[in-house]
């Protein structure tokens, strides 16, 4: 699957779910274990929860392999493995206090395309009601 709808799959899940601060960072020159980075909050255990899921059930969906999913237990980073892509959603605390940003923060990916077309078309439509 191509790395870009794979990521934009990954976003609109996170979206979908409300999830805040998406971020997305081109690591392939960084790590030869994966090429992209997303990072996301949530606002409780139980959003945090939800947006990994989110993130599993739509790439299942399309057929992608998630190849590993860590603390759901606890809800506060659910980090979600895809192969290729690497998802971390977070409380903004934890966020916060790791930094990952920092760490990962090489090139970040500019979220044009489909998202957010679909995203300015609701606003529309919401400005018209």
């Amino acid at each position: 699957m191509d790395i870009r709808k794979k990521q934009r799959a990954v976003v609109a899940a996170l979206e979908n779910v409300k999830g805040r601060d998406i971020v997305v960072f081109n690591v392939a020159r960084l790590s030869p274990f994966f090429e992209r980075v997303v990072i996301a909050s949530g606002d409780s255990s139980r959003q945090v929860k939800a947006l990994a899921d989110s993130v599993q059930d739509r790439l299942r969906a399309m057929g992608a392999r998630v190849h590993g999913v860590e603390g759901q237990a606890s809800g506060e980073w659910v980090l979600v493995d895809l192969g290729d892509i690497v998802v971390h959603v977070m409380h903004p605390a934890v966020r916060s206090h790791y930094n990952l940003e920092e760490i990962w923060g090489g090139k970040q990916v500019k979220l044009a395309g489909p998202v957010k077309a679909a995203r300015g078309k609701a606003a529309a439509r919401r400005a018209r009601r």
